[in-house]
């Protein structure tokens, strides 16, 4: 038995759960915060079989898009002058998944 965890941008879990559940893998979606631009993740824990965790990576990596995002950075002051930087682009999205060993599985 495996444990995915799976941290995502907020915008791609609705399809992905959707699709997770069409193909039987069950998650509990956990509301998380961090990264870079400290935005609004979701953490999905999801419990599998060993030889089901390839078919659950592959349909989140059709759903986890990294894209790029114009930011602003915060303001500067300097010698009592304010300066703003220029946009600066990032990449979000995407996923960062961890699978580990489950000793014990128990469903009550």
């Amino acid at each position: 038995m495996k444990l995915i965890i799976a941290i995502i941008n907020k915008e791609d879990s609705s399809d992905l759960i959707r699709e997770l559940n069409k193909a039987n893998f069950m998650s509990t979606k956990l509301a998380t915060t961090g990264g870079f631009l400290r935005a609004g993740n979701i953490t999905l824990l999801i419990g599998t079989e060993e030889d089901r965790v390839d078919e659950c990576l592959d349909i989140m990596s059709r759903y986890c898009s990294r894209h790029t995002q114009l930011i602003n950075p915060a303001s500067v002051n300097y010698a009592d002058q304010l300066f703003s930087p220029a946009p600066v682009s990032v990449t979000i999205g995407g996923a960062t998944v961890f699978v580990v060993e489950v000793d014990k599985f128990i469903k009550m």
